[in-house]
């Protein structure tokens, strides 16, 4: 079984506009509860019980949500003493944005964390159901990519299928249409990645890209594709908060 999941946060979140200002995105209340607690509570319910989130704007507040959280989490029914919860600064690891920022750069600073398990890695910024985390608590030697289908395909990197389930590669936006199965920024990962993200160089956009490095593994048939059953969100405009709380009301 799967225990450790890595967290990306360590973005502000500029198209929040006024709303990330002086807080990260991640932080934005909605119903007087972090965006980011609704995703931990998903991933500590769907039996995951060691916690490392990778933090940098404003990380001196990602360390009292830390705390109020943790005091928190018996609400939902968990025990605080059975989990743990870390918090890395990616620029106290890597250096300030200009040197190193990009979706690898979490998995960069995770391994000493990790050590020599399997463990998800997802966007702080996106929610998951747990019945869709605990459809990527697969235990074995591969890299998995999760995939959800969606109407807009031309907007999002684009899962390209190698037979029935490994990865050929991801197009990003792709100009025609060649699936609508995309790259939702959750996997799950072996200790490999690790060396795999110190062999990719900045992308043309000057950032380290995890789905570099997922495509470098996908070339040696060790990345799997594993299609979601329930949703996705992405958390990162302003109309997202009123998206966010009707999504909260059907899980009820």
């Amino acid at each position: 079984m799967i225990k450790k999941v890595v967290v990306s946060a360590a973005g502000q979140g500029t198209r929040m506009l006024e709303l990330s200002k002086e807080k990260s995105k991640h932080l934005i209340c909605i119903n007087d509860k972090p965006f980011l607690a609704y995703l931990m509570d998903n991933i500590l319910l769907a039996g995951y019980t060691e916690i490392l989130l990778v933090v940098g704007f404003h990380s001196e507040l990602m360390g009292e949500f830390k705390n109020n959280y943790l005091n928190s989490v018996e609400k939902i029914g968990i025990d605080r003493n059975k989990i743990k919860i870390e918090i890395i600064n990616q620029h106290e690891i890597l250096g300030p944005k200009d040197v190193a920022y990009g979706t690898a750069c979490p998995i960069k600073c995770a391994k000493d964390f990790i050590g020599n398990e399997n463990f998800l890695s997802l966007a702080g910024d996106n929610f998951y159901s747990v019945e869709d985390l605990k459809l990527m608590n697969i235990d074995d030697k591969y890299n998995y990519v999760a995939g959800c289908q969606n109407e807009h395909p031309e907007r999002f990197g684009v899962l390209v299928k190698d037979g029935d389930d490994f990865l050929e590669k991801i197009i990003e936006k792709p100009k025609e249409f060649i699936g609508n199965l995309i790259n939702i920024s959750f996997y799950k990962f072996t200790p490999e990645i690790f060396d795999v993200v110190n062999k990719i160089e900045k992308s043309v956009r000057g950032e380290y890209e995890i789905t570099d490095a997922v495509s470098l593994s996908a070339r040696e048939k060790k990345v799997k594709i594993k299609k979601i059953n329930d949703f996705w969100m992405d958390f990162g405009r302003p109309e997202d908060i009123e998206k966010m709380k009707e999504i909260l009301k059907k899980c009820k």
